[in-house]
């Protein structure tokens, strides 16, 4: 529970989420149950607004409060993916521009972002939705669609909207989905330069194997520094 409130909060400080975005974690003692927020900013969220859902996407123990629009999103992934313990969604300010350009793909170019692998996968909405949806994942049959493209890859973007990571650990999740928004931010600016050489599948796996194991270091940095900027500089 404290990892979970820690993380919206670091996710935030971040700036991998604003008001809106959400991460969540599978229940440690009943693997067909996860925890998530209610319906608020993460920036804001305590110990008191975590809701407990099944795998359907129902709230358990709601009682009264609101509840995200896009649930599904880890409702339908956990589902399909048991070796997922935590998700991260997000709109990060420069993840958008390579969900919607089409030929251009979300690649790994640098050894914190191997988890990308070779590219990342995008969801069209359009193609289970059709062409008026509101671009959310508001429904188990949209979930279920995006946790498809989750088959082969830990992260997928969503065309207009952002991206979604995912991850054995709710640290590992927070670790990748940060330094995803960073190799965005990143692979736009190298483009801008010339011709980028990207990790090959290989040293994406080798990338992952090795610096994963160090996600420890920044989530105590982080940590340190959301409790310091919530405590008015007191350490």
């Amino acid at each position: 529970m404290d990892e979970l409130v820690a993380a919206n909060h670091i996710l935030f400080d971040q700036g991998v989420v604003d008001a809106f975005g959400h991460v969540s974690v599978r229940h440690d003692k009943r693997p067909d149950r996860f925890l998530l927020a209610r319906n608020m900013a993460p920036g804001r969220v305590t110990a008191e607004d975590i809701v407990e859902f099944d795998l359907s996407g129902q709230p358990v123990d709601a009682n009264g409060r609101g509840v995200y629009l896009e649930r599904f999103i880890h409702s339908e992934i956990y589902r399909a993916r048991p070796d997922v313990q935590s998700i991260v969604h997000s709109h990060s300010h420069s993840i958008v521009p390579l969900s919607v350009v089409k030929g251009t793909r979300l690649r790994a170019l640098f050894h914190m972002a191997g988890f990308i692998g070779k590219e990342a996968p995008v969801f069209e909405i359009r193609a289970t939705g059709g062409d008026a949806t509101d671009l959310l994942i508001s429904s188990p049959e949209l979930g279920r669609a995006l946790a498809e493209h989750f088959r082969n890859s830990d992260i997928v973007l969503m065309r207009g909207h952002g991206s979604t990571v995912v991850g054995p650990t709710v640290k590992n999740a927070v670790y990748r989905a940060v330094y995803a928004e960073l190799n965005a931010r990143y692979q736009l600016q190298a483009t801008q330069l010339g011709e980028v050489t990207y990790l090959t599948e290989d040293e994406c796996r080798a990338c992952v194997d090795r610096v994963e194991g160090q996600v420890q270091r920044p989530w105590d940095l982080w940590l340190e520094q959301t409790r310091q900027r919530r405590s008015g500089g007191r350490a």
